[in-house]
């Protein structure tokens, strides 16, 4: 019988752009823009900055450089070195897609990974979707396959990201199923990252992206060349589940291939904060509009979270930075109280501020079994509000904004886009507006070209 590391393998490698519906191919087109603006808004951020000065030291950057661009800055360098570089500028702004189910962000691995090779080998809009939606279907699948014990302590993210990467790759370069299982199984031995980095808000997340990038190619180049590794990384006896989980579930990685399309199922984010903290964001949110709060009004909050949410903003109760804020559900919730939105901008100015910080103490984060029952299939909010004139509030949204239920039309992706890019500097409104035009119709590109030019 065919185990599931080798179904996983042929199915990234045989895919073809011809098998994808196209419902799939347009979603694939709405993360790819999205993804773009979270890549531009790493620009000028100071972990992004150091492992672009690393790429340029190990590889050089000069005109031309080479054939891949690195977004945050226009040189152009090797593939491996600009996916490393996109990847780390893709997860630092906290915008970039999520799919619940996984609790996996494929955009930023896979996306910076697939598009430095296309532009590397010349390949079509076509392929390179095509290799896009590979990378999702099996990196999706592989967090769901690794389970709710492997997030408690790693970032799959920076896990199921190194997989997700080499099937993307392994799919632009033509590996055979045989290559492609080797590929996975290089990444596997790969896979890395842990949560420890938030107790001191270090950088560690966007190494974590970078790295699964980067090693998710080069499993990919390395098979090419007949490099060889485990076949059945996932489920064998010293393979991943045995080293990372607890509750691993081999059926997942080969669940309704082909025919459950898990890209669809993938989330955008509306706030530039961890996405644990959106439902009860959106929950609290609810309540303030309904009955017109200002954040005065609030004695207190309680959050009503699923484990996976104590877990991961636990550790963070005194943010001491912009980035570590935005894993505080009290720092977000006292952003939403006062600007209905918690956006990059408000995280910048307002994360340390008095009425932030006198906010965030009225704010409480309590395990909830109807949320962690549904979780991670859905996310959902509640929200106890207690007000200073002695009401009792309860807030409910069962799909947050950014949801497939609720998803973002392509004008608010496009407008997203624009705003992240406007954040950072990263890009002009015109060379943005140009970008995202041709985004819109790569599908039909001959060739990926330069998303930005110099």
């Amino acid at each position: 019988m065919t185990s599931p590391s080798a179904q996983l393998a042929t199915f990234s490698a045989e895919l073809r752009f011809e098998q994808i519906p196209e419902t799939v191919v347009r979603k694939t087109e709405d993360l790819l823009v999205d993804w773009f603006g979270s890549a531009v808004a790493g620009h000028g951020s100071r972990p992004v900055d150091s492992i672009a000065r690393f790429a340029l030291a190990m590889g050089g950057a000069s005109e031309p450089g080479g054939p891949s661009e690195v977004i945050v800055n226009r040189l152009r360098t090797s593939p491996y070195l600009a996916a490393m570089v996109n990847a780390a500028a893709s997860h630092v702004a906290e915008q970039d897609d999520v799919h619940n189910g996984s609790v996996f962000h494929p955009a930023a691995v896979v996306f910076p990974a697939a598009l430095a090779v296309a532009q590397a080998i010349g390949a079509s809009g076509a392929r390179f979707l095509t290799a896009s939606v590979a990378g999702y279907e099996v990196g999706i699948r592989v967090g769901e396959f690794l389970g709710r014990s492997h997030y408690k302590v790693f970032h799959t993210t920076g896990t199921a990201g190194t997989l997700a990467a080499a099937a993307a790759v392994g799919n632009l370069l033509g590996l055979n199923s045989a290559q492609m299982l080797h590929a996975l199984g290089s990444a596997g031995t790969q896979s890395a990252g842990l949560w420890e980095f938030l107790r001191t808000a270090s950088d560690s997340k966007q190494l974590h992206t970078a790295h699964a990038a980067a090693a998710g190619l080069m499993s990919a180049y390395l098979a090419l060349d007949g490099f060889t590794s485990a076949a059945q990384i996932f489920e064998g006896p010293q393979g991943m589940a045995a080293g990372m989980s607890s509750d691993a579930d081999p059926a997942k990685l080969v669940d309704g291939l082909g025919q459950r399309w898990a890209t669809v199922e993938t989330s955008f984010k509306f706030h530039a904060s961890c996405r644990h903290t959106h439902p009860a964001a959106d929950a609290l949110l609810q309540v303030i509009k309904a009955n017109s709060l200002r954040p005065g009004d609030v004695a207190r909050v309680v959050a009503h979270v699923h484990q996976g949410a104590i877990d991961v903003l636990g550790p963070v109760v005194n943010p001491r930075t912009v980035h570590q804020s935005k894993f505080s559900m009290g720092t977000v919730l006292a952003l939403v109280a006062r600007f209905e939105h918690a956006d990059l901008n408000a995280f910048d100015q307002h994360f340390k501020g008095a009425d932030t910080v006198s906010f965030c103490d009225k704010v409480e984060m309590q395990l909830d079994d109807e949320v962690d029952s549904a979780y991670p299939q859905r996310w959902i909010g509640k929200v106890t509000v207690y007000t200073t004139d002695g009401r009792v509030l309860n807030g409910r949204v069962d799909e947050p904004k950014g949801d497939p239920g609720n998803t973002l039309t392509r004008s608010e992706i496009t407008d997203k886009a624009l705003r992240l890019a406007a954040y950072s500097g990263g890009a002009t409104p015109a060379q943005m507006q140009t970008a995202i035009d041709g985004l819109w119709q790569i599908a039909s590109a001959d060739r990926v070209g330069v998303l930005l030019n110099p």
